[in-house]
């Protein structure tokens, strides 16, 4: 397989012409991204992240296709400090395994709080999808977040805060954490 094989659209054709596509992403099973540009400079790739250890992947366990990463466009250059790891597969839609633990964290997390009722966790628990999602439920989920948070003290909120706040789609965050 050729690093052209790797990218979601060629970054060169056959005859040397420059074409933008999506280069393939590395990221860990945690959500740290390791290299944006995969495909196309695998010299920067890794087995193993250096911030946590845990296993990298380039490809959505669930359907194979490559992770998004930089796109690459012939007439724009782009330098990009740090990027984020996208939450769902651009082809299935399905969770990546970052998102997935995260969700799982958060869970637990609202599960240990003796602040809450049992009724309030199990409301705020059945939220937690809409707020990684951009849907028509997510102003209805971040108000119900926002509204939890005053109850469990700024210890807690920090700490749910730290799970969730990568994998949270913009809208929610700017509702529940406004700048």
């Amino acid at each position: 397989m050729s690093v052209l094989d790797l990218l979601d659209g060629p970054l060169e054709d056959e005859g040397g012409e420059s074409v933008q596509g999506y280069d393939t992403s590395q990221v860990c099973l945690n959500g740290h991204v390791i290299n944006d540009c995969a495909a196309s400079s695998p010299d920067f790739n890794s087995p193993h992240c250096s911030k946590c250890g845990e296993q990298t992947i380039t490809a959505c366990p669930k359907c194979k296709s490559a992770i998004r990463g930089t796109y690459h466009s012939p007439s724009v250059v782009a330098y990009t400090i740090e990027s984020s790891a996208p939450a769902f597969c651009h082809h299935c839609g399905a969770g990546y395994p970052w998102t997935e633990s995260r969700l799982s964290a958060a869970g637990e997390y609202l599960r240990e709080l003796d602040r809450l009722s049992e009724n309030e966790k199990g409301i705020v628990s059945r939220s937690l999808d809409d707020l990684v999602r951009d849907t028509p439920n997510t102003a209805v989920a971040a108000l119900r977040f926002k509204q939890m948070l005053t109850k469990v003290g700024s210890v807690a909120a920090d700490g749910l805060k730290s799970i969730l706040v990568d994998i949270m789609v913009e809208s929610a965050k700017g509702q529940i954490w406004p700048t």
